[in-house]
Parts: structure tokens; sequence; C-alpha cells
């Protein structure tokens, strides 16, 4: 999967989620590896925002390689998990991560 087509699965996903009831969140994701990319997701005003580009006032960054990712997305990596045993790093505030993770899981 090409970077340009993982943002296009998160945004797809982002378009689901009901965000009406959800506090203000900022994550910054750094993808890793061969196809390499930042992007961030926001909610703000009952809306999520996907975009690619680095979000300077975010709440967290979470770096992690595409496989980790996708696997993250689909519900098939545990996200306490994947940050124990070192696949996820969390850079800022760790449970606005988890609570990122459980907004974009399908």
């Amino acid at each position: 999967m090409t970077f340009d087509e993982l943002l296009t699965k998160v945004r797809t996903l982002a378009s689901g989620v009901d965000a009406s009831n959800r506090d203000f969140l900022a994550v910054q994701i750094n993808i890793t590896g061969k196809d390499s990319g930042v992007f961030y997701v926001e909610v703000k005003d009952g809306r999520i925002n996907v975009e690619p580009y680095e979000y300077n006032d975010r709440n967290c960054a979470i770096t992690i390689n595409m496989t980790n990712f996708n696997k993250l997305i689909d519900g098939k990596l545990d996200p306490v998990l994947a940050f124990t045993t070192g696949k996820l790093k969390v850079d800022g505030d760790a449970g606005k991560a988890l609570e990122f993770s459980k907004l974009i899981k399908k």
C-alpha cells in the first residue's frame, strides 16, 4: 500500500465515524519505512479532517510503520500491545493516542 492509498483509507474510515459528541482531538501520524509520510487527524466541531501535513498544536504524535498502522485501524493490532512492544511510539498525551485508536478502528 502506498502512502496516498493509506490516506484515502483513513479518510474513508473517518467519513463513517460520528464525531458529533467528541471533544477536540488532533493527532499527527508519522508513517515510517518504505512508503513513509506524515498526516494528521483532527476532530473539531463534530467533524473529522484528515490532511497530509504536520500538525504543530497536536495532542500527540504517533510513529508507526505502514503494516502495523493498517493492522491497528483494521482492528488486528491492539494499540496498548503495540505501544508496550515498541511497534507504536507516542510523543505527547498517550490517553489522546488511545482515544484516537478507538475513533478510527473498524
